[in-house]
């Protein structure tokens, strides 16, 4: 369409050679060629060349003239497309998706046919995940350019993501016939399976196996098609053709766990000795397949368990598998296996120090060949692990101590040591065995990692740093490169050592870092929206699409947003109080001469201060301008720098804290600590009804779980004695807590539940918990149920006793009690630093733990103390 406001041929040629230049990133050259265009009085306000101009310094950085200049040419020229067009390629520039997409419209009022137009269009909707509008998009595309097999692939996705399949495979067949395939085509036979996959998610099982079947030779991935056959075999119940497919797979790759789970489905074996005779088969076709040996062990008992697993020991022993424990893990859920287990590993230790065989039995055989020094070490290996997880921390120590003078280089052995140690409750240690493990090679990136952790673990932030920059790129902080790299779990660890170091800036600094990462992965995919179409790959594709939905349930996203509505929670109930006002107050009784001394220490600590900033700003201004340096085209909105001083500051804390919550409830609400975190956010911000919503949807997941009946008990307590309490939302709680609790009343409730769950501490914590904020008189009683350390609990762990020392410190404040629990946990716990009395606490000049006697140094609450999350065992 003819510009409202044409250009002379001369003008029209410079304009043209601004489009050209952007296009070529020569941004300067496209600059000189408006200036040309502008200083002529006649074209001084020409809204196009105005809006190119625009566009051209906002990828120079320069974003407030390029807005300044594009808003200009579109008031004066409102019917030009190009304006329109480019004033939404600046807002795509800043992210802001649906101003974009407002703008392309307006532009194809003025030109309904410009191709770019559309398919830019296009692009930020199925970014946005507007999928009707995408169609429609799609559907002009192809409408203009039927020719092109990206205008027929999108209109078919489009309907595909829609789920209206019959629609879509409509489309791909009539696209298929138009294409005369060549030999060894990948890009149709990535068409045809894509065509497949539509037909598989519409449901129409044996249509898809025609096809499949039909097209095999025009497609490449062999695999593929036996795998997709197999599984649709199996769903039509065509069990012997199924069966024959899966025995093919298994043969190409027999360690494959999948396979052999649908081929049990495609035999149907009619008990477990069927079972076990088919694993055993496929064993002796691949004996040196480690699958089918394994696989048998879960669903066999008894006699024949204690041979398979007698068998599968000795040969992982024999060669020397060092996650032999990590394999095995699984059984440990059954006691009986954990029995047999211990009892074999045992019998072998005995053996072979004495016979190097396994068993004396094995001296009969006149053939047999003694074993090697190493089989004794891993079986020490193995035993200090099982004695570890059963937390029998002395055996534990034990085994691995004989492991070490066995064989004292092994890396591996100080690995476990430190795990031991760290299940154990003694940190610093743990740290010095990971430490002397990296110092062993410090070439492995995968103990210098694992060492780093065990060292946030114990709050030793700037040495794990110092671990990490052994690897990471020089010139730069490796806390910056880190960030850089998206390196998460160090992100997330960061993050919870700040939390116990009550240093709430920086841990919610490592939060939001960790937050914009997830924002970035959203934020690429755009670059895969054209690539993937004109590549084929689209059963990747609609994979990356519905990863990217919901990118973040992933647990790193979790954790981070765990730690930071905890933080925020923190402060909302202990806001940071500004220094200076707290020196200020603290000066009105000194006296002149300590008063000057007072202000020249803090002149020199705010000159200190500054100096630190500047060096520290200079640092980040040359590694952002390394960072840049080959960036020619800047097209992304500078984000905040985030300050530690100002992030625990923030005005509304719980309004950040649901900034993080709100994809949690999204994409999380099957994990019941999400709804315990809405329920600590809604408690304080006074919305009783919200409360009550998160305590059903917790209980839906967990009936029993012990952090659920404070939930209630807190619940009852604000709806009797809130004042101001709306009718509607008193009757709506009574009726529901009526529901929850029958006809007691919340006390005898809670009296119950302790009765129910009285061999359980993690229950009686929270049941004396509910008792106290009900009844604070009964206060000496709930101190009696916590304080207990009978042989009687189920889950008398180090977590759950550290909780009740937290308990006596924080909450009911009893200092006497407290040092009398320490000292009987200390009984039962010789290594956990949280229960060394002060004299002995090991971490005085390592790691800040949380170890202190709370009549000295406050306990405060950490995340693996935390009521909410369930003991970790691992």
């Amino acid at each position: 369409m003819p510009s409202s406001q044409p250009l002379p041929p001369k003008e029209n040629t410079l304009f043209k050679r601004i489009l050209k230049c952007y296009e070529q990133k020569q941004y300067k050259n496209g600059l000189k060629f408006a200036k040309q265009i502008l200083t002529n009085p006649k074209y001084a306000d020409h809204g196009e060349t105005l809006a190119m101009k625009g566009l051209t310094l906002n990828c120079l950085g320069r974003k407030e003239e390029a807005y300044d200049h594009v808003r200009k040419g579109l008031r004066n020229d409102l019917q030009s497309h190009v304006c329109w067009h480019v004033y939404g390629l600046l807002q795509r520039s800043d992210r802001k998706y649906d101003e974009a997409i407002k703008c392309y419209r307006n532009a194809l009022k003025w030109d309904k046919e410009n191709i770019q137009i559309l398919r830019d269009l296009s692009l930020l909707q199925i970014q946005m995940r507007d999928v009707e509008g995408y169609r429609d998009t799609r559907f002009q595309l192809l409408q203009l350019r039927p020719a092109q097999r990206v205008s027929w692939i999108g209109y078919a996705m489009a309907y595909h993501l829609l789920k209206e399949y019959d629609m879509a495979m409509k489309v791909l067949e009539e696209y298929r016939k138009t294409q005369t395939p060549k030999q060894y085509d990948y890009e149709h036979s990535e068409m045809l399976l894509y065509q497949n996959e539509v037909m598989r998610e519409a449901g129409v099982y044996q249509e898809a196996l025609d096809h499949l079947n039909k097209y095999e030779n025009q497609i490449c991935d062999k695999l593929a098609i036996k795998e997709i056959s197999a599984e649709l075999n199996l769903k039509l119940n065509k069990f012997k053709e199924a069966e024959a497919l899966y025995h093919d797979l298994t043969a190409r790759n027999p360690e494959n766990h999948e396979y052999y789970s649908c081929l049990e489905k495609a035999v149907r074996p009619a008990n477990d000795e069927e079972r076990l005779d088919l694993y055993k088969k496929i064993g002796a076709l691949y004996p040196r397949a480690e699958a089918p040996r394994r696989l048998a062990l879960n669903f066999t008992k008894g006699d024949v368990f204690e041979g398979l697993i007698d068998a599968y020991l000795r040969r992982a022993i024999h060669k020397g598998v060092p996650p032999l424990f990590v394999n095995l893990k699984s059984l440990y859920k059954d006691s009986e296996k954990v029995q047999i287990i211990e009892k074999l590993a045992l019998s072998y230790l005995d053996s072979l120090e004495k016979n190097y065989t396994f068993s004396p039995k094995d001296l009969e055989n006149p053939d047999i060949v003694l074993e090697a020094p190493t089989a004794y070490l891993w079986t020490l290996f193995y035993l200090a692990q099982h004695y570890d997880y059963l937390r029998k921390t002395e055996l534990a120590l034990k085994y691995i101590e004989m492991a070490l003078e066995h064989t004292p280089t092994l890396i591996e052995l100080f690995v476990i040591k430190g795990k031991i140690f760290k299940h154990a409750g003694d940190l610093k240690e743990a740290v010095e065995c990971l430490d002397e493990a990296q110092s062993q090679d410090t070439a492995d990136r995968y103990i210098n990692s694992k060492c780093a952790k065990y060292m946030l673990r114990a709050n030793m932030i700037k040495p794990a740093e110092e671990m990490c920059a052994k690897f990471t790129r020089e010139g730069v902080s490796a806390m910056e490169n880190l960030n850089e790299m998206q390196c998460m779990w160090f992100q997330i660890e960061c993050a919870r050592a700040y939390q116990r170091l009550n240093k709430y800036g920086e841990a919610l600094k490592k939060c939001h870092e960790l937050d914009r990462h997830f924002s970035e992965i959203i934020e690429d995919q755009f670059d895969f929206h054209t690539y993937c179409m004109r590549k084929m790959t689209l059963r990747a594709y609609v994979g990356l699409l519905r990863l990217e939905d919901i990118i973040r349930y992933h647990p790193f996203y979790f954790e981070a947003a765990k730690v930071a509505i905890e933080v925020y929670v923190h402060l909302h109930d202990h806001p940071v109080m500004d220094s200076g006002k707290t020196e200020e107050i603290d000066t009105e009784n000194l006296t002149p001469k300590e008063l000057k001394k007072l202000k020249s220490k803090q002149r020199r600590a705010e000159r200190r201060k500054a100096e630190e900033k500047r060096k520290e700003e200079e640092k980040t201004a040359e590694s952002k301008q390394q960072k840049n340096k080959h960036d020619a085209e800047l097209d992304g909105p500078k984000e905040e720098e985030l300050l530690p001083e100002k992030l625990e500051r923030v005005e509304n804390p719980l309004e950040q804290a649901l900034h993080f919550l709100k994809p949690l409830q999204s994409f999380a609400s099957g994990k019941i600590e999400t709804h315990f975190l809405a329920f600590d956010i809604y408690s304080r911000k006074g919305k009783l009804l919200l409360m009550l919503q998160s305590i059903k949807r917790a209980q839906s997941i967990d009936a029993n779980h012990p952090y659920l009946q404070y939930c209630l008990c807190e619940l009852s307590r604000r709806a009797d004695k809130e004042p101001n309490l709306p009718e509607a939302v008193s009757t709506v709680i009574r009726q529901e807590l009526k529901k929850l609790l029958g006809d007691k009343d919340m006390k005898q409730y809670n009296d119950d539940f302790i009765s129910r769950n009285s061999n359980s501490l993690g229950h009686l914590i929270e049941g004396a918990r509910g008792l106290y904020i009900l009844d604070p008189s009964a206060k000496d009683r709930a101190i009696e149920l916590i304080t207990q350390l009978g042989d009687n609990l189920t889950d008398r762990n180090l977590e759950n006793c550290t909780k009740v020392l937290h308990l006596l410190c924080d909450t009911f404040k009893v200092e006497s009690d407290a040092a009398e629990y320490q000292k009987n946990c200390h009984q039962l716990f010789h290594h956990a630093t949280v229960f060394m009395p002060a004299q002995e606490d090991s971490t005085a000049d390592g790691p800040t733990d949380d170890s202190k006697d709370c009549s000295k140094d406050d306990l405060k609450k950490s995340p693996r103390t935390d009521p909410r999350t369930p003991s970790n065992k691992t």
